[in-house]
């Protein structure tokens, strides 16, 4: 008796067999998935300093070019490097979604609006909207933004 093949099973068996493959394989980190430009790190590290009366930021890996900080958060900024020596020259802000070691403040979610997000400052209480730009680093607004401040190397 023939085997009979037909291109419909050939792609049925191909579609199983990758159904079974591809998520063992992103599993062990054989196989990534495209990402927004930007590596997931824990970490990440922005430069803000002050232009046209704001703080701003640039970052090539992403497209940004003096992206302003808006609607409070620049009046967090101003607590947050209110020990460092002509910090709007620049400043080296770490920041995460998860909380890490010698972190400064802890910012909290609080709601959507318009493409940005609205977040919280417990100590001193304080509200800020950050722009959609906080989408080129995490795929979802994080639950909680962890911030550090520090001098640049050399101050």
């Amino acid at each position: 008796m023939k085997s009979q093949f037909s291109l419909r099973r050939t792609l049925l068996l191909l579609l199983v067999v990758l159904a079974v493959l591809l998520p063992g394989l992103w599993g062990a980190g054989l196989l990534p998935l495209p990402s927004r430009g930007v590596p997931q790190n824990s970490l990440l590290v922005i430069t803000p300093y002050r232009a046209h009366g704001t703080w701003v930021f640039d970052d090539a890996r992403v497209g940004l070019v003096q992206e302003p900080f808006v609607a409070g958060i620049p009046e967090m900024i101003d607590v947050l490097v209110a020990d460092i020596p002509q910090a709007d020259q620049g400043f080296r802000m770490t920041f995460s979604a998860q909380e890490f070691p010698g972190y400064d403040k802890r910012l909290t979610w609080n709601r959507r609006e318009g493409d940005g997000n609205w977040y919280t400052l417990d100590d001193p209480p304080m509200e800020g909207w950050i722009c959609p730009a906080l989408l080129k680093y995490y795929d979802d607004p994080p639950q909680q933004l962890y911030v550090r401040a520090d001098p640049l190397p050399g101050e």
